[in-house]
């Protein structure tokens, strides 16, 4: 009569490797006191997702702050859904993020560490070393169900009313005598190897998860797959197997895999495998009609990380709202430490929302505007210059004719105690700054510019095209910046009062026929003979940037315009 064995050597023959020699070619760790091992564990299925950008921060952050050591284990034992190419690009976004693994996956020709390959495909060995142990142990068996006898299977729950799945007396295979197997698999019957479970969904288990404090689990029964026929082994088992060996001693994951864990805890414990800690971190949420719903990749922009970079949201904006998600203090620490490094944040699980955190891009915005504001004016440019780069070209080959343009432009304003707050992204830029260049200035259709004043909120005056020539002709007799900026407002408010604008805004609104306008919109004559629009940063900068023979040029053509318009 067979034995246990016989069926392990008759599946795996060339399998002489034991647990006992992987232990010993994967030791545990020498690292400091209470340092972490960490994981991001990516599939090759497509670009980076918010979520997944979350979680690799999460678990690279915490890491970092225990001295730890986080590493990227690439799962790509699922071929039917992956994409070539996107491991690698995966990872070079993340390196983007300043999100980079002290070891692990780098490419699909370059890896570091001493606990790989950091690849599942190329880590069979040691997979069936594990299962070889537990079809050796009595652990695991060959199941020959056809999709037949499953979808029948299916049918008969679904009658009786009971939890569906592959277990106790509904699994066809599982006391299959070893004889009768070896038998089989040499008649060539197709066959896949399933875990055999001791436990009882009656029973509960009782966990502590490092975010959502003990839980009370029922306890797992089903025996499920752990080697598909492809040879490749399933998740559930997998990961069992890379972060036992790899002595992952956190591991962070969406709370979607929490129905997951009674299998998980099982396999760790029927291997005498350590159990590591878990963390269920919440799903990013949006909300859709009133109702909340995980952000999805075939419905939202936001939910592709490649979104933000096109659009150019800093980086480090980008970072602090995923720490606002990840710690419900963030925010008041950051208000309170304006110039450290989000990475002196001290983070914890215990200040994790246990509820799906509901994705606010008014809020990446808001903290975007706010970093983007406090950065040096050249730092800044440099950033947008490298952003353009990839995604601007006509606004990078201006950048790379003049840079200094750029900073002097981005430096309007930047000096004071609370800078201008124009940009939220790096593609906010090139739209709000492109009249400076002369060439798409001279673009601008003359015809388009918006010569009215407002009078209240909905009722507005088309000043007369005299009234337009004769003040900007008379600023630029008197044309001088040679002054600082409220010296140069002062003399505006002469010869805004000489061509009837007044600074009386009560007045004005009381009895506008009685004014052309207020001194803002003097302000706003030459603010649109500059840019072609009325909404610009600083106009006295402007035109110190611009300077007077510029600024002529422009006013001239806008009077010459009007002196031609019937």
């Amino acid at each position: 009569m067979a034995d246990y064995k016989d069926l392990a050597n008759l599946i795996f023959p060339d399998i002489n490797l034991t647990i006992e020699d992987l232990e010993k070619k994967y030791p545990e760790r020498v690292l400091p006191d209470n340092a972490e091992v960490t994981r991001f564990a990516p599939s090759p299925t497509g670009f980076l997702h918010t979520g997944s950008l979350f979680t690799s921060l999460v678990s690279s952050f915490y890491a970092k702050q225990t001295k730890g050591v986080f590493f990227i284990r690439l799962e790509d034992t699922d071929t039917k859904r992956e994409i070539e190419g996107s491991a690698e690009a995966l990872v070079k976004q993340l390196k983007i993020f300043n999100i980079i693994p002290d070891e692990g996956y780098i490419s699909d020709n370059e890896e570091k560490g001493l606990y790989g390959p950091y690849k599942q495909s190329n880590r069979a060995l040691i997979y069936k070393t594990v299962i070889k142990y537990l079809l050796e142990n009595g652990r695991a068996y060959p199941c020959f169900a056809t999709p037949e006898e499953l979808q029948e299977l299916r049918e008969k729950q679904e009658k009786e009313k009971v939890i569906p799945g592959y277990y106790g007396k509904y699994a066809k295979y599982r006391n299959l005598s070893v004889d009768d197997a070896i038998k089989m698999i040499k008649d060539g019957k197709p066959y896949i190897i399933r875990f055999k479970s001791m436990g009882d969904h009656n029973n509960k288990i009782f966990f502590h998860d490092e975010i959502r404090g003990d839980l009370e689990l029922t306890e797992n029964d089903q025996d499920i797959v752990i080697l598909k026929s492809d040879g490749l082994p399933t998740y559930h088992f997998a990961h069992l197997c890379d972060d036992h060996f790899m002595r992952t001693t956190v591991i962070t994951r969406g709370e979607e895999w929490l129905p997951s864990l009674p299998i998980h805890l099982e396999l760790f414990d029927t291997l005498g495998f350590r159990r590591p800690k878990y963390a269920h971190l919440p799903v990013i949420m949006k909300l859709d009609n009133g109702n909340k719903r995980k952000l999805s990749k075939r419905k939202d922009n936001e939910a592709s990380v490649e979104f933000f970079l096109k659009e150019g949201y800093p980086i480090y904006g980008f970072i602090e709202y995923l720490l606002t998600i990840a710690n419900s203090n963030y925010e008041a620490w950051r208000n309170e430490n304006l110039d450290k490094s989000f990475y002196d944040f001290t983070f914890s699980f215990d200040k994790m929302s246990l509820d799906g955190a509901l994705f606010d891009i008014e809020k990446v915005i808001s903290i975007s505007k706010e970093r983007m504001a406090y950065k040096k004016a050249n730092d800044l440019a440099i950033e947008v210059k490298e952003w353009a780069k990839t995604y601007d070209l006509e606004f990078y080959q201006k950048i790379e004719n003049n840079f200094e343009l750029l900073v002097q432009i981005l430096n309007i304003e930047r000096e004071k105690e609370n800078p201008r707050k124009d940009y939220a992204k790096y593609s906010d830029v090139y739209p709000i700054i492109k009249f400076f260049y002369n060439d798409i200035y001279d673009s601008i259709d003359k015809s388009n510019l918006d010569f009215t004043v407002n009078i209240n909120k909905n009722e507005t005056k088309e000043l007369d095209k005299e009234v337009i020539i004769s003040s900007l002709s008379e600023y630029l007799d008197n044309y001088n910046l040679d002054v600082t900026e409220e010296e140069w407002f002062e003399n505006l408010k002469l010869l805004a009062a000489k061509h009837k604008f007044t600074s009386d805004r009560k007045a004005f609104k009381a009895s506008p026929e009685s004014f052309n306008g207020q001194v803002g919109d003097m302000a706003g004559l030459i603010r649109l003979s500059l840019a072609g629009r009325k909404n610009t940063p600083n106009v006295y900068f402007i035109q110190k940037i611009l300077g007077f023979d510029e600024v002529e040029r422009r006013i001239n053509s806008v009077i010459q315009y009007l002196g031609l318009k019937k």
